[in-house]
């Protein structure tokens, strides 16, 4: 029976969280031996070197740090391994899918044993705190456990049909297309690469895997983590580089049968684009939000306030799901405005690997240079409660740091409520009547997550049939509109936010990598 991997809460109620924090301050020592290091693209099981040279992995939190070198994917780079996973297709596509079950539960088992190694390696890589990183970890484990059992319960995906004639015995099979691209992006570095590429390849389809170029180095562990764990060569191949080279060909060669994707709406649109020029083929891809909560007038504004804080500011607003507007009810709006400005003051800001920090940095230059395009512009159309500085001072000196920023009094349909921003920033919106609320907040091009504060069930009732988002919560402190949890909560994208509307770590996930087949015998 799938169990969530939950770490931190499983030892936090064992009385373990001292444990917890040494076994990750370890890892963080660890790891650091191993910065500098060259890593290959992995092809048909042979590491390679590209022709094109290489580029730096550094951390965001401290630039001078250089994690490692990885290859410049060029497009013949990109062709051999779509070729190798071609070449592996039909060997692996045919393999008895107990097989593929028992091959990824081990996988799930050998990343739980390494799990604090690859939160370590990803606080450095990415930025997120020990908590993000390790919970990052624990949804990778998730999706392998989840899909495993997901495959097992369906039996591979075969069951009898009916008949009209005597003797006619009708079955339904659904079978792997073949090659699959594996897009991946650098929020979700392990838990999203993991997701993806295990349904990709635990439904019989192989890949090739590239992830985004700020994080190659957790999608490289992941392949070695697959191969520890028996995959054979050619059913993964990995390759970095740049998305005009090595990207560009995994969505233009025709030999690619579909592609899987996170990332931004006008990356995604313009790839289903070109993609499906071609054919008609299955493109899977998750493209952000503009993500709001609702605190009611009888809202807990405990509560509400602390689920919009970690909502908007986990991971420094750069989740598809982050919290960036919140609609407040004109009666509470003054007295949650002070206790949510009051929790945000109180963020600590710096070194993600450091124990009180919450927020470490944006993830690189050009998200340091939209957070204060974006404050100038909320500086020149609305208040800023709190917030709206990049750090420079000794401490936050060579990596990307800002503070969490609450804006207010911005101009109804301003493009700062309107525009998914990918930053630190919330904005705050005064209503009176719940059903405008709830129009405002549907009147954007993106419907991923949504959140409610309310004790009035005729609220939470109207809430949930008439918001246009795939991922709903009420009354959630621990994120407002974060926080999806595989087998509980699958994640889904309506509108812009999602191209198949089927959610990752849901009952329906497994069935976008796969296409019938109706097979009849007669007597």
């Amino acid at each position: 029976m799938f169990q969530n991997e939950n770490t931190f809460g499983k030892m936090k109620s064992q009385g373990k969280e001292d444990e917890f924090h040494d076994r990750y301050e370890t890892a963080v020592t660890s790891v650091k031996q191993d910065f500098g290091k060259t890593y290959p693209i992995v092809i048909d099981g042979v590491e390679l070197n590209s022709s094109d040279g290489t580029f730096p992995d550094t951390s965001p939190a401290d630039t001078r740090l250089v994690l490692g070198q990885f290859q410049k994917g060029s497009r013949e780079d990109a062709r051999r391994a779509i070729e190798s996973a071609q070449r592996a297709f039909e060997s692996w596509s045919q393999s008895d899918y107990a097989k593929k079950v028992d091959l990824f539960r081990k996988t799930a088992e050998i990343m739980s044993e390494r799990k604090f190694t690859l939160a370590a390696e990803m606080s450095f890589e990415n930025g997120k705190n020990r908590y993000e990183a390790i919970a990052d970890v624990d949804e990778a484990i998730d999706f392998l456990r989840f899909y495993s059992e997901q495959l097992e319960q369906n039996k591979g995906f075969q069951q009898s049909m009916g008949s009209v004639l005597p003797g006619e015995h009708a079955k339904s099979i659904l079978k792997p297309y073949g090659v699959w691209a594996v897009i991946a992006p650098f929020n979700f570095p392990l838990a999203i690469a993991t997701g993806m590429t295990s349904g990709a390849l635990i439904t019989g389809n192989t890949a090739v895997l590239k992830p985004a170029s700020d994080t190659p180095l957790m999608s490289y562990e992941l392949y070695r983590i697959l191969e520890s764990a028996g995959l054979p060569p050619g059913v993964l191949n990995y390759i970095t580089g740049p998305g005009s080279t090595a990207g560009a060909e995994l969505i233009e060669n025709k030999k690619v049968a579909g592609v899987v994707f996170t990332g931004s709406y006008d990356v995604g649109s313009r790839s289903i684009g070109d993609f499906e020029k071609k054919s008609p083929r299955p493109f899977v891809a998750e493209m952000g939000g503009k993500n709001g909560t609702i605190v009611a007038s009888s809202a807990d504004l405990d509560k509400a306030s602390e689920g919009v804080m970690k909502a908007a500011f986990g991971f420094g607003g750069q989740k598809c799901s982050a919290c960036s507007r919140v609609y407040v009810h004109e009666t509470v709006r003054d007295d949650f405005v002070k206790k949510l400005a009051e929790k945000v003051s109180r963020i600590k800001v710096g070194d993600p690997t450091s124990k009180d920090v919450f927020l470490g940095p944006l993830i690189n230059e050009q998200a340091y240079k939209n957070y204060q395009r974006d404050i100038a512009e909320a500086r020149k159309r609305g208040t800023i409660v709190t917030g709206g500085q990049v750090l420079k001072d000794q401490e936050h000196s060579n990596g990307y740091f800002v503070e969490p920023t609450i804006v207010a009094d911005l101009p109804e349909n301003d493009p700062l409520i309107k525009t998914e921003l990918f930053v630190p920033i919330l904005t705050v919106e005064t209503y009176r009547d719940l059903d405008k609320a709830i129009s405002e907040m549907n009147d954007v091009d993106y419907g991923l997550t949504a959140g409610i504060f309310s004790k009035d069930n005729d609220e939470l009732d109207k809430f949930f049939v008439k918001v246009e988002a795939g991922v709903l919560y009420a009354n959630r402190s621990s994120g407002s509109t974060t926080g999806a949890v595989v087998g509980v909560q699958p994640f889904v994208g309506w509108k812009h936010s999602g191209s198949s509307g089927k959610g990752a770590g849901g009952p329906y996930y497994l069935q976008q990598f796969l296409h019938e087949q109706s097979q009849t015998y007669y007597d």
